[in-house]
């Protein structure tokens, strides 16, 4: 399977291929249309579609083409926020309703899985969180007691997890995590959902978005009118600037490496650092019968910050090959994009700047797996005018006054990169980038962003963010545009792949 995202490919995109979908033809009427086909709009389709609604769901690639594919597809309720920060954030309440929701959404999608029959190796295995030799243990003691406080009574403090290759040292066991294949997992879906009367369109682009009596999606193939929308396209693309200002765009790296058959146990492992390490085992599709995948994630930086992913996926294999010496090779390499909200929870339900029946999903924090699933149980709710506990911890209208610094600190970052505006830049002239490269070139007041095809061919673009203005910087490892402001990504020729960017970037 392609990714609509960049040129590396994850081990599920190697794996499955997603059926594909029509484009719409002309405009439609429906219940409600949902703009992005990946896990967060895939599960609110199929819960609405069981609950009786016309459901049009489109994406302007294939479906789970775009940031879904490229996960490591953790099932968590250990989440990548310790919950003593959460606590500090949301509160005693705030940090269970975290707990009881991811646990809820993994047994939503276990329960998806028997109702219809998925065959997507989805198994249930221990987490385990370990510090690093030199860091300070005792936050072990505040996680335990964290997530005790917030219903979590299983977790359990060991002296190591379970591994032959190397002592973790003191751990926390985070009991019935799980894991699965997403995409074979999201071909389940999408025929469950289509036997709901739900129907899905593919290379179908959404330029306009309107709430209230007359809510309808403008696209490229027609107007759907719906009696309510959902934007789920990982940021949303409909939000010019509001839910922009309270997260960020992280570009986060993952291996895959060969190993024998049962040489590591399944379990899910993550140290402490920042940026964090993250693992676990996946059966190979390809090669020796005997084989399983290690997947291995972390150095994560920001979106458009850094162009050096050799030296990620470098210090990756280094890491993995120091604590898992039986790896043979490495098979995979890939990256994918995480929005970081300053609270460490996601953003789901109504649109804050828009009507009551506009709804988004995003924010996901690293756990995209449940907080897509989350998103699809709660907004189905909200929808059907159900009550739902964990509407106000998600609700993208919150304010977290304790999380005033972390929002001061990304807002300052994001300013800082409009210097690039009066930068050089960075050749002198096209002659110097080399075939599958690009580079900003400064012409007068203009910079364009130019970049070489493997034949040689340029192709030159405004250097500028169709989104807020920023100044573009070219991703090597995908061959994309990205933005350094809030994350929008395009591709060699210009055209969207992530937003908030909706329209492409301009020709010079």
């Amino acid at each position: 399977m392609n990714s609509d995202n960049g040129r590396t490919q994850s081990v599920w995109m190697a794996t499955t291929e997603m059926p594909p979908e029509p484009p719409l033809e002309g405009d439609v009427t429906t219940d409600v249309c949902i703009v992005g086909a990946g896990i967060a709009g895939l599960t609110t389709a199929y819960r609405l579609g069981k609950a009786g609604r016309r459901v049009v769901v489109i994406d302007d690639g294939l479906t789970a083409g775009g940031e879904t594919c490229r996960t490591t597809a953790h099932l968590v309720n250990a989440l990548d926020d310790r919950f003593y920060d959460l606590e500090r954030l949301h509160g005693a309440d705030g940090a269970r309703l975290a707990a009881e929701s991811h646990t809820a959404a993994i047994d939503e999608i276990e329960r998806i899985i028997h109702d219809h029959a998925i065959d997507c190796d989805f198994a249930r295995v221990d987490g385990y969180l370990f510090v690093p030799p030199g860091d300070d243990v005792t936050q072990l003691d505040k996680e335990l007691e964290a997530a005790h406080r917030a219903g979590l009574a299983g977790v359990a403090r060991v002296d190591r997890a379970p591994l032959t290759a190397f002592d973790t040292g003191t751990a926390l066991r985070f009991p019935r995590q799980a894991q699965f294949h997403v995409l074979k997992y999201l071909h389940g879906v999408v025929r469950a959902a289509k036997q709901h009367g739900v129907r899905i369109h593919n290379h179908t682009r959404a330029s306009e978005f309107h709430g209230g009596d007359d809510a309808r999606v403008v696209t490229d193939r027609g107007v759907i009118h719906a009696g309510a929308v959902v934007v789920a396209t990982n940021t949303p693309v409909n939000d010019w600037v509001t839910i922009h200002t309270k997260q960020a765009a992280y570009r986060s790296f993952v291996v895959g490496a060969r190993v024998r058959r049962g040489s590591v146990p399944q379990l899910l492992l993550w140290d402490t650092p920042d940026p964090y390490h993250y693992v676990r085992i996946q059966s190979s599709q390809h090669g020796a019968a005997g084989d399983d995948i290690l997947i291995v994630g972390g150095e994560d930086h920001k979106t458009g910050q850094a162009d050096d992913a050799d030296e990620r996926f470098a210090r990756l294999e280094a890491w993995t090959r120091e604590r898992f010496p039986q790896v043979e090779a490495f098979d995979y390499r890939w990256s994918g994009q995480v929005m970081e909200p300053i609270d460490g929870v996601a953003f789901i339900g109504r649109n804050p700047s828009d009507h009551a029946n506009v709804y988004i999903a995003t924010g996901d924090s690293g756990n995209g797996m449940t907080h897509g699933t989350i998103a699809g149980m709660l907004i189905t709710d909200l929808i059907m005018g159900r009550d739902n506990p964990w509407a106000s911890l998600y609700d993208p209208a919150r304010i977290t006054l304790k999380a005033g610094g972390e929002f001061a600190k990304e807002n300052v970052n994001v300013a800082v990169q409009y210097k690039d505006l009066v930068t050089p830049g960075e050749v002198d002239d096209v002659g110097e980038i080399a075939p599958g490269h690009g580079a900003i070139v400064r012409r007068g007041a203009a910079k364009v962003a130019v970049a070489r095809a493997a034949d040689g061919t340029l192709v030159e673009r405004s250097a500028v963010c169709s989104h807020l203005g920023c100044i573009v910087r070219w991703n090597s490892i995908e061959q994309t545009w990205d933005c350094p402001c809030h994350g929008s990504r395009f591709g060699a020729d210009g055209h969207v792949l992530n937003g908030p960017a909706i329209g492409p970037l301009a020709k010079p």
